[in-house]
């Protein structure tokens, strides 16, 4: 094992060591609440570090906020390992259940604007707007116009969708391997985007930049050997510990909080072309 290997691992097992421990420290809630304009239901997960969260009432500080869309047909419980470790950052996580037993399966229509799930995104956007305005009443000591925001999958376009629609409201996107919606490619965004090794799951034409407009947009784009379904709680511990330590890496340029990761090495980005075997 080479010295980068031996590093890189030392430095997984000191991140998830401090993680483990800090999730003592992380209080959770769920809320179901009703959007009475839509008539509907959206259920949050909520995960928030209880130190930060006194101070924030206290009205010494401001919490960031992060907000995570999980994937069609996973639940938005199943990225703990994600909220636990944003949340031990300082931020108020804010995981959403966008889609609801009741709604029709998602289905994909070959040539329609995003593969025909408009309706999906726009629905998306509506929970995200309306689970803000809900938050803002019960925690106003957050930073609700400075947002990061997190997907998996459906959940990633959700996101890379109202990136597009809020420009002045979002600050960074990560995408765990979402298909559909293009990246904004501008710069006006800090991105990093996770991508699977999968046969079966593959982005459509013009989703993902090449590695050229990637590099000019400042868009981090990680190669996985991941499978596409693994990309939450149900995924290996080693995939889990790996988007943890890079998200860390991703934050630490731009966070406010206490925390630093030992880990300073710049995330490469690759030709996503070689992302399919």
């Amino acid at each position: 094992m080479n010295k980068w290997k031996v590093a890189a691992s030392l430095a997984v097992v000191a991140i998830g060591g401090y993680f483990c421990f800090s999730k003592l420290a992380i209080r959770h809630e769920s809320l179901e609440l009703h959007d009475q304009v839509r008539n509907r239901d959206v259920m949050v997960d909520v995960a928030v570090r209880r130190d930060a969260e006194i101070k924030a009432d206290a009205g010494y500080s401001t919490l960031p906020v992060a907000v995570i869309s999980q994937g069609n047909t996973v639940k938005n419980t199943e990225y703990s390992f994600i909220a636990n470790a944003l949340a031990a950052r300082g931020y108020l996580v804010l995981s959403i259940q966008h889609d609801l037993p009741s709604d029709a399966p998602l289905v994909t229509v070959k040539g329609a604007l995003y593969a025909g799930r408009l309706q999906i995104y726009e629905r998306g956007e509506a929970n995200i707007d309306f689970v803000l305005g809900e938050m803002e009443k019960r925690q106003p000591h957050a930073d609700y116009g400075d947002l990061t925001l997190l997907g998996h999958s459906n959940g990633g376009d959700i996101s890379m969708y109202y990136a597009k629609q809020h420009a002045s409201r979002v600050k960074q996107v990560v995408t765990l391997d979402n298909l559909r919606v293009p990246f904004v490619t501008d710069a006006r965004l800090k991105i990093l985007s996770f991508r699977s090794h999968d046969n079966v799951f593959k982005a459509d034409p013009g989703v993902v930049p090449d590695e050229e407009a990637a590099k000019a947009a400042g868009i981090d784009i990680v190669q996985t050997d991941a499978r596409h379904t693994d990309m939450s709680d149900r995924g290996p511990d080693l995939v889990k510990e790996s988007i943890e330590a890079t998200l860390d890496r991703f934050l630490s340029d731009n966070s406010s909080s206490d925390l630093t990761s030992a880990v300073t090495r710049r995330l490469a980005v690759f030709d996503p072309q070689t992302m399919v075997p």
